[in-house]
């Protein structure tokens, strides 16, 4: 049982803190600036779009208003098998020349459509980004200015929570995100990043490979494949994306498991990532699949300590008890101030975990999982 209780801590500290501790490290010793320069390439926008009515004409004004060269850009947006008004704003949008539109009449899947776009993009740089999010006005100019670099392949934007005019939240998945992106941060700086933001992020279009139908996480098959051609990944925190913190705790549940099931799907549609051939191997693992096993390195740390009679696990298991005793008052709002700063990231910690618990059930049973906005 101490043995157990020991790999299970020794598992999760390296899966929190060891890594990233890693990461500053190489990061001090061996960075890797990108030689970013003035660099105005045309630019193919994708956007995949189902049942996005609500938020659809806002978005589209949003990327016509990017300060970059109207003539150096066009917008391509792939309705896939829309039922609500999408489609007729699509049609309204068009009249303006740069915008391109596919409509699909029966729903295939985001990574179709992300296949049909490409096929009829003409930039050179092709950036994805959704329908909910809204792009900073330099955006685009700051992703390109990266591509100047010959090694870069990809360069991934920055998801902000929030509202631009009070702030990022530090709270719940906002603290999450903070943290996150301070991992994507160090990797870029020393090396490549794992996986992009799928809210805004450019690639090379020479780099890009067809994605496989239903595949759940194109924005870390696409960039992994780029670093298998031997291009970098990079993490341009500059160019922003805005998207509201998440307020409806199931909705946002269910994205975190459809992210976590992703990661599964991806060692079975690239196995090539866990051999010698994937370059960031040793990151992917780190980033992306030790997190999957850390709900039952926590579960058997909990029991080993229940079963251990000495003072020392008798403490460690108060402790546990403690933390998700203030996960469960997040959840029933019940505290203010310090505290619940303090509990809101026990709780958005107790959530992840059950989320890869859940993507780990789905996964065993085959479960598809929908596409969740």
């Amino acid at each position: 049982m101490k043995w157990l209780f020991w790999a299970s801590v020794a598992m999760l500290a390296y899966t929190y803190f060891g890594y990233a501790g890693w990461l500053w490290l190489r990061r001090r010793y061996r960075p890797r600036p990108v030689q970013v320069a003035s660099f105005t390439p045309f630019i193919s926008i994708v956007m995949i779009v189902r049942n996005e009515a609500a938020v659809l004409d806002r978005k589209l004004r949003n990327l016509l208003g990017l300060n970059y060269p109207p003539e150096l850009s066009e917008i391509i947006v792939v309705s896939d098998g829309s039922t609500d008004a999408t489609n007729d704003i699509l049609r309204q949008s068009s009249a303006d020349p740069r915008v391109r539109i596919v409509l699909a009449t029966e729903a295939h899947g985001k990574a179709v459509g992300l296949n049909k776009a490409v096929a009829i993009a003409h930039g050179e740089i092709v950036v994805f980004t959704d329908a909910r999010q809204m792009v900073e006005p330099d955006a685009l100019h700051l992703l390109a200015q990266n591509f100047a670099d010959p090694q870069v392949g990809c360069a991934s934007g920055e998801l902000m929570l929030g509202d631009p005019s009070a702030g990022e939240a530090v709270r719940g998945m906002g603290l999450y995100w903070r943290v996150e992106k301070t991992i994507r941060e160090m990797e870029s700086a020393s090396g490549s990043v794992v996986g992009a933001t799928g809210a805004l992020y450019a690639v090379r279009r020479s780099l890009l490979v067809p994605v496989p139908e239903g595949t759940i996480l194109d924005d870390v098959y696409i960039p992994m494949h780029v670093v298998r051609q031997g291009a970098r990944v990079i993490f341009v925190p500059s160019a922003r994306a805005w998207d509201l913190a998440p307020q409806d705790t199931g909705h946002e549940f269910s994205r975190k498991v459809r992210t976590l099931s992703g990661n599964y799907q991806l060692v079975q549609l690239a196995p090539w990532l866990l051999s010698g051939e994937n370059r960031l191997r040793f990151e992917f693992i780190s980033h992306k699949l030790l997190r999957l096993f850390a709900p039952f390195a926590l579960a058997a740390a909990f029991l080993a300590s229940l079963a251990l009679p000495q003072p020392f696990y008798r403490i460690a298991l108060a402790l546990q008890l403690v933390f998700y005793g203030l996960s469960l008052i997040a959840m029933l709002k019940l505290a203010r101030g310090p505290l619940g700063r303090v509990a809101d990231a026990a709780s958005t910690f107790v959530v992840l975990n059950s989320a890869a618990l859940v993507a780990f059930v789905k996964f065993i049973t085959a479960r598809r999982v929908a596409w969740v906005r």
